[in-house]
């Protein structure tokens, strides 16, 4: 008799991505099943009026609606929703959580040091020899460093991608000086942040969410997204630097047609590989893994260890 398979799904509502991740319970194992991701951009409008605009409020109910429809459909068991740093700062998220209850997903909103916990989890978690290992997840409303799974083995700062245009003037495409404006204040910022590691040593960089696996599907031209080709995949720090000038010098409708491209990441595409580069230019490394893993695996894996409510 085959073991009956138990469905569980991870949601993650992000400041400009709102995911999901339906996987089988088997054997101890996490199979996934069905990947979703809408971009909603929900905190587009945090820096400028502190909450959640109304498009992107309604947009972001209307995906968490459709996730529901599907998880009744495949008769999901359990599922955890989390908010991560946009909803922990809107000042309308109150309305938003009773909203996403009204829709059928009951949403959490998790603590940095939590998300930290979880990507760690969800990343580096799979790898063989996690020693010297840093995960960088860049997110829209803040980036994280996480080098282990302890208290003080992760930094939250708020510089994620939707954000940082409250902070600085990109033109389109942005100018030099624009530019230096925002390696300078990116690489200060993650110096700063990152001081109580100064004298950690790492030997290498993994890079989690869209501003990663984006670089990979850049780097390999992927007309249709493949995850299994983006996973563990290595990037020499001389093609950061090459798409980062190249993606600087195009528009953002110039971006759109480059294959790996994703829809609605084109304004934010820039900043994100600005702190990429920052950041292993301030760590010293030269080579960067991209994980197609994050957030939502470590979810999964709290799932299965009896987080999260019934389905």
């Amino acid at each position: 008799m085959q073991p009956r398979k138990r469905l569980l799904a991870a949601i993650d509502v992000g400041t400009n991505t709102v995911r999901m991740l339906i996987a089988a319970q088997e054997r101890g194992r996490l199979r996934p099943v069905v990947r979703r991701r809408w971009i909603t951009g929900l905190g587009k409008n945090l820096r400028a009026t502190g909450g959640i605009g109304e498009r992107e409020f309604r947009d972001s109910l209307e995906v968490l609606r459709n996730f529901r429809r599907e998880m009744d459909t495949l008769g999901v068991a359990r599922v955890r929703a989390c908010g991560t740093a946009g909803l922990r700062e809107a000042s309308n998220r109150d309305a938003f959580l009773a909203g996403a209850t009204g829709v059928g997903v009951s949403v959490e909103i998790i603590s940095a040091r939590e998300e930290a916990r979880c990507t760690w989890e969800g990343s580096a978690g799979r790898l063989r020899d996690r020693g010297a290992t840093l995960v960088m997840d860049i997110g829209g409303g803040s980036t994280e460093f996480i080098a282990g799974p302890g208290e003080r083995d992760s930094v939250s700062l708020p510089i994620g991608v939707v954000v940082l245009p409250g902070f600085f003037r990109l033109s389109d495409p942005p100018r030099p000086m624009e530019m230096r404006n925002i390696e300078y204040f990116l690489s200060d910022r993650i110096s700063a942040g990152t001081r109580r590691w100064r004298q950690r040593k790492f030997r290498r960089m993994v890079g989690t969410a869209g501003t990663f696996t984006t670089l990979a599907a850049l780097e390999l031209r992927m007309k249709t997204y493949r995850p299994e080709r983006i996973d563990g995949y290595r990037m020499p720090i001389s093609a950061v630097r090459r798409w980062e000038t190249r993606l600087a010098r195009l528009t953002e409708k110039e971006r759109l047609k480059l294959h790996g491209m994703e829809k609605g990441r084109e304004r934010y595409i820039v900043p994100g590989v600005v702190q990429a580069l920052a950041a292993m230019e301030h760590f010293g490394l030269n080579d960067l893994y991209v994980s197609d893993s994050g957030l939502l695996e470590g979810i999964l894996r709290g799932i299965a260890d009896g987080k999260g409510e019934s389905g």
